[in-house]
């Protein structure tokens, strides 16, 4: 039982350092390549010493993994940089509430990739996530600032969804650290080529908040959130995931002052719930 309590308030942790991440896209008025930059490095560097510490072996076997993780390195840039983007034009709601759509994106996504059964209930999903995202998003003027960072934010969540389905080959033959290290030491590779890094100064100040994004909430929070599946449900987890726009929304109106409307409430409770939906596994004729 304590194992458990140990475990949930792990969970519980990781979540609340991925949603306090998304207030760094408005802490740090840098452009969103050079604030991924700066958080795959730290977490590459952390993650590092944890394999080292650990000895743990994370050697990549082949030339082909070596391939892969470098694109799958890339992908994971993409997405952090789109969900960044999506925060600085829009706010930390809309980043969050659009982001949280990849689980349906996994969904649709999974039979087209996987060749897996469709059911009903993944049309059904995406329709409600469609109409979640049409309420989150408060205006739909043509090249506003708002629109374009919801489509950031949908685009997040689909390069997201991705990534969780294309990792699924590697989890079966390296550890979730290993796959976290060579994704944020490729991603940082890929962004150095096109990062305005020349001639940039960065304040102290700016260092010790993307040191915080890189350690605390990547590396950190990566390893108590893989740690805490260990014992508990993976349903349990995922339940638990769909807090992280809650805690973010919170922490943006307590420390940005950025309230969302009730229209974005009502729209991001549509999507959380059906993203729980999502996640709850179906019962068998049989249950």
């Amino acid at each position: 039982m304590a194992r458990a309590k140990s475990a949930l308030i792990q969970v519980h942790t990781s979540v609340f350092l991925f949603g306090l991440s998304g207030l760094f896209g408005k802490f740090l008025a840098l452009p969103a390549t050079v604030i991924v930059l700066g958080r795959t490095g730290f977490a590459a560097l952390a993650l590092g010493l944890v394999l080292t510490l650990g000895q743990q072996s994370a050697y990549l076997r082949t030339g082909k993994a070596w391939l892969g993780m470098g694109l799958l390195g890339v992908l994971l840039a993409f997405h952090w940089v789109s969900f960044f983007l999506s925060i600085q034009l829009a706010t930390v709601a809309v980043g969050l509430l659009t982001f949280s759509s990849f689980p349906v994106f996994v969904t649709v996504l999974e039979p087209l990739l996987f060749k897996t059964p469709w059911r009903w209930r993944d049309g059904a999903i995406a329709a409600l996530v469609v109409l979640g995202v049409a309420l989150v998003i408060p205006e739909y003027r043509l090249g506003s600032a708002t629109t374009l960072g919801a489509g950031w934010g949908l685009l997040s969540g689909l390069s997201f969804a991705l990534l969780q389905l294309l990792n699924k080959g590697y989890r079966q033959r390296y550890s979730a650290a290993a796959i976290a290290f060579y994704q944020n030491l490729f991603a940082c590779l890929s962004l150095l080529v096109v990062a305005p890094v020349a001639g940039l100064t960065l304040t102290p100040g700016e260092v010790g908040l993307l040191l915080m994004l890189g350690v605390l909430c990547t590396a950190l929070a990566h390893t108590l959130f893989i740690d805490s599946l260990a014992v508990l449900r993976t349903q349990t987890a995922s339940v638990v995931s769909s807090l992280e726009p809650v805690y973010g929304i919170a922490l943006a109106a307590l420390l940005l002052g950025e309230v969302p409307t009730l229209r974005t409430l009502v729209g991001g409770a549509v999507v959380l719930g059906t993203t729980v939906w999502a996640s709850w596994p179906e019962r068998s004729p049989t249950d």
